[in-house]
């Protein structure tokens, strides 16, 4: 497991993204940092700007340091820019699909389904959430699992954000499967992230 002890409102609140749904309303109620001078205006070095924005990459994916360190690693040998490989890579991982795909909802419970062994890449299981998916590679629910209660949910819709499905994927959320049609431009990744930073973090 990747991470993180404290809690996730209060994660959110530090990075200045809502990381889950739950936490959007205490998010808005509260955008600003923890603490008594969590609204006190504090100058920021550049470091410390680089590496707020690449803990939020980390909590996004739900990674480890030694996870987003070696994503990096294998990003910088990626022909391009490397922002945009790094997170095309951390987008193609199992767990982030499955949470695009409204199977899951969030990044956590989506981690949790993978772990559990309930999911099946090309008629196989896997239960590794850092799985790295290929263009053409089909997911689905495994039938012995379809009837518990998160799956129940997400085949009526109940995760599907305003009935938006990623463009990369093609999605049959009654059948719970889907498959990556191709890889994701930065563009279409609903991260929010300035990855150029995340480069220059990794670089310094």
């Amino acid at each position: 497991m990747a991470n993180q002890k404290r809690p996730k409102v209060k994660i959110a609140r530090a990075l200045g993204i809502p990381l889950t749904p739950k936490s959007v309303k205490y998010f808005e109620a509260r955008p600003y940092p923890p603490g008594q001078h969590g609204r006190g205006r504090k100058q920021n070095s550049d470091y410390k700007v680089r590496l707020v924005e690449k803990q939020r990459l980390r909590a996004q994916y739900d990674l480890s340091e030694t996870q987003l360190s070696r994503a990096f690693d294998r990003a910088r040998k990626v022909e391009g820019k490397t922002g945009e490989a790094l997170v095309a890579l951390l987008e193609t991982r199992l767990d982030a699909l499955v949470l695009r795909s409204g199977i899951a909802r969030t990044i956590y419970q989506a981690r949790q389904m993978v772990v559990h062994g309930h999911i099946e890449v090309n008629g196989q299981k896997v239960n590794r959430p850092s799985y790295q998916m290929k263009p053409g590679f089909v997911v689905t629910v495994r039938e012995r699992s379809k009837e518990k209660t998160p799956f129940v949910v997400a085949r009526e819709g109940g995760n599907a954000g305003e009935g938006q499905t990623a463009k990369y994927l093609e999605v049959n959320l009654k059948a719970l499967a889907f498959r990556l049609d191709r890889l994701p431009q930065r563009r279409e990744v609903p991260v929010i992230c300035d990855e150029q930073l995340v480069v220059e973090y990794y670089s310094r």
